[in-house]
């Protein structure tokens, strides 16, 4: 399965609630964080939440 990188580019202060919750879970607390996440629907979900925040690419 294909494999997706995702980096916090933006900052999550005095963002609502549930984008804070949503780069939490993929495990992103500050700007410059990176993790690779499964391509599934579910990680598709959260990246539609956050799309303003993050920068993906393929990995």
């Amino acid at each position: 399965m294909a494999e997706l990188k995702i980096e916090l580019v933006r900052s999550l202060n005095n963002k609502v609630e549930k984008q804070v919750l949503t780069a939490n879970s993929l495990g992103l607390k500050k700007i410059g964080d990176v993790t690779t996440q499964p391509d599934n629907p579910q990680t598709q979900g959260k990246i539609r939440v956050i799309s303003h925040l993050i920068k993906v690419t393929e990995a």
